[in-house]
């Protein structure tokens, strides 16, 4: 869940707030309303066919049939330096399979099992333990935008998987609320918590989807030994190294650039309204699922299940923490981290379609990481995790496997 915003929930969020806030923000309105422009053409074709009603039902429906969101692990609770609680997940290992054990009685320190083996080749004798695949979602979503990746990968590998600060069943950030601006940096800080908390020891991998990219990003700034003494390999999904500010979100230039002016005082100015602004999200929910759809997905046939999950995770980020969130994009500029993971496996992927973070910020990446493969999924927009699952998760399979931390023809 990138620009001058980063998920799918920036201009989604932001521009189904414009309704609420219309006779308010007087010319501030009328510049983020051509962001909604593009997605309403499709919502007043629907409109003309299908009643409200209906649509409110089928909502509904998608929402008691969707089996998305519903995977849980073992939860557990770090704390960040600013006192705020993450609430993150871990999905263990499921016990080695009795055919991928060593002969019977072998000793301990000669390896016992085919996965052992492996991590010694690659991390050496002194491995402590399996590799934890750490998993970061971005901005407006929480940790079940994986979730197609977290059924995949079940019992295959260690997995912690976290909802940042504000996001999902973590807590709302303690210095945000005493009235300190967020920055990404602060989310890298946040990361290191989480690995503390769920991973001290052992091989790190680490997947972050755009802002949780981001958060990599920073956490490679912060802490370069922590990525030089235990991460094993790195997955940007999605995300952006800087330069947010330049995305035009496939709209007219001179439109794009009267809102970025206007809309962090908006933002601002409706975030201390949260009530009257969420009853206007509720009230405009057609217009915000077509937003949510253009933005967040490429394809024309995407599970409308699938499409109602995202959008459900979406709206339910409070309209304060969309305000709290959003300058710090703009402020993004980690280029210069990406020499820290130089040496390691590194995968980097984009949907083409992707209006968010558009595929060529991802080709920016991979030219600073000139050994890291690039996969630029076709057809395919911002949460290409949803959108193109198999995809996401047969590539991410390979890079666990390049490592050994799963075995070959998984999942």
């Amino acid at each position: 869940m990138s620009e001058t915003s980063a998920g799918a929930g920036d201009v989604a969020a932001t521009a189904a707030v414009a309704a609420a806030g219309w006779r308010r923000a007087g010319f501030a309105g009328a510049a983020i309303g051509v962001l909604a422009a593009g997605a309403a053409a499709g919502v007043a074709v629907e409109r003309l066919t299908v009643g409200r009603g209906m649509r409110k039902k089928a909502r509904l429906a998608l929402d008691a049939s969707g089996p998305y969101g519903s995977l849980r692990g073992r939860p557990g609770r770090a704390v960040a330096d600013d006192g705020t609680e993450l609430h993150y997940e871990v999905d263990e290992v499921d016990e080695v399979d009795e055919a991928e054990a060593g002969p019977e009685g072998a000793p301990e320190d000669t390896g016992g099992t085919a996965a052992a083996a492996r991590r010694r080749r690659l991390f050496g004798r002194k491995a402590p333990g399996p590799v934890t695949v750490v998993f970061s979602h971005g901005y407006c979503l929480s940790q079940d935008s994986w979730h197609f990746q977290r059924a995949a990968l079940r019992g295959l590998v260690r997995a912690v998987y976290w909802d940042q600060r504000s996001h999902g069943r973590s807590g709302r950030g303690k210095a945000q609320a005493d009235g300190v601006e967020l920055g990404i940096d602060q989310l890298g800080r946040d990361l290191r918590a989480v690995i503390d908390a769920a991973a001290p020891e052992g091989p790190l991998v680490l997947a972050g989807h755009s802002m949780g990219g981001m958060t990599i990003m920073a956490l490679a700034d912060r802490y370069p030994e922590l990525i030089r003494d235990r991460v094993a390999a790195v997955a940007f999904v999605g995300t952006s190294s800087g330069k947010l500010g330049e995305v035009d979100f496939g709209l007219p230039v001179a439109g794009v650039r009267a809102a970025r002016r206007v809309l962090p005082g908006v933002l601002r100015a409706l975030g201390s309204q949260t009530e009257l602004v969420e009853r206007g999200r509720r009230a405009t929910a057609d217009l915000f699922a077509g937003l949510v759809k253009r933005y967040s997905f490429g394809s024309r046939d995407v599970d409308p299940a699938v499409s109602r999950f995202a959008e459900r995770m979406i709206e339910s980020t409070p309209i304060d923490v969309v305000a709290e969130f959003y300058p710090a994009f703009t402020e993004h500029d980690k280029s210069g981290a990406l020499s820290v993971l130089r040496d390691l496996p590194v995968l980097i992927l984009a949907g083409d379609k992707d209006l968010v973070t558009p595929a060529s910020h991802s080709e920016a990446i991979a030219g600073r990481l000139p050994d890291a493969e690039l996969v630029i999924v076709p057809d395919a927009g911002h949460l290409v995790m949803l959108e193109h699952p198999r995809t996401v998760t047969d590539r991410l399979a390979d890079l666990l496997v390049r490592i050994g931390a799963v075995p070959a023809g998984s999942p």
